[in-house]
């Protein structure tokens, strides 16, 4: 089997996925304490390390676009991944979210073809307990995102308000390699205007605490359901 990562530190349980390694660096100084670099292969940067409350974390770049994003997280998976947040990057539809205010994907429209390659098409759900976790954290509302396989706005957009080229290939490798998976995107042009790269950095760094308490909340939340008599 052809492996892509490289990795030199161990792999966590749990993984934040930006898809620029420039915001997986800058997330893992933000997260971890005195981080690893995990990966350094195909400028597919990635970290581990251990955050303030002592939980072990991966923060993995994906790359751009969705077979990179498939093919990084099934090896994830193969290292012992089982959750994972993709924090990502996309374009607002009509009637969408303004630049900058970041929302929860509910779930993804795969009309992309990496989707479609994985065995799934339509509509893929997000996890709904790490879905509720990062809104609760967020304080941000629930979207659908349309993922396609190039920049654009989809012909059809069934009810999404943003576009992407990652979340729906995210999605589905997670849900064909039984990782539970989330993602919270950032809306950096509209077809009008774009955010500034500085001001998409700053929103992401503002991002990252939140996520970071909605993983130890869900986990939390499930260990807790576990105990029920």
């Amino acid at each position: 089997m052809i492996t892509h990562l490289q990795p030199t530190a161990p792999i966590a349980a749990d993984a934040i996925c930006p898809g620029d390694p420039k915001r997986a660096m800058e997330l893992a100084s933000a997260l971890l304490e005195r981080p690893l670099m995990s990966n350094l292969a195909r400028g597919l940067w990635g970290y581990h390390g251990v955050t303030s409350s002592g939980a072990e974390l991966t923060v993995q770049s994906t790359g751009l676009g969705g077979p990179s994003a498939a093919i990084v997280l099934g090896e994830l998976a193969s290292h012992g991944l089982r959750r994972a947040i993709r924090l990502g990057t996309c374009r607002s539809l009509a009637d969408g979210p303004g630049l900058g205010e970041a929302f929860v994907v509910e779930a993804a429209l795969g009309l992309d073809g990496t989707s479609r390659a994985l065995g799934f098409s339509g509509r893929l759900e997000a996890d709904p307990d790490l879905t509720v976790a990062l809104s609760a954290s967020l304080g941000h509302p629930t979207a659908v995102v349309a993922s396609l396989d190039l920049p654009g706005e989809p012909e059809d957009p069934l009810g999404a308000t943003a576009s992407d080229l990652s979340t729906a290939a995210f999605l589905a490798a997670c849900r064909l390699h039984q990782i539970r998976a989330a993602a919270v995107l950032l809306p950096v042009f509209d077809g009008r205007a774009s955010l500034e790269p500085e001001a998409a950095d700053r929103r992401t760094a503002e991002l990252a605490a939140p996520l970071l308490v909605a993983l130890e909340s869900s986990q939390s939340s499930a260990s807790a359901t576990a105990r029920l008599p």
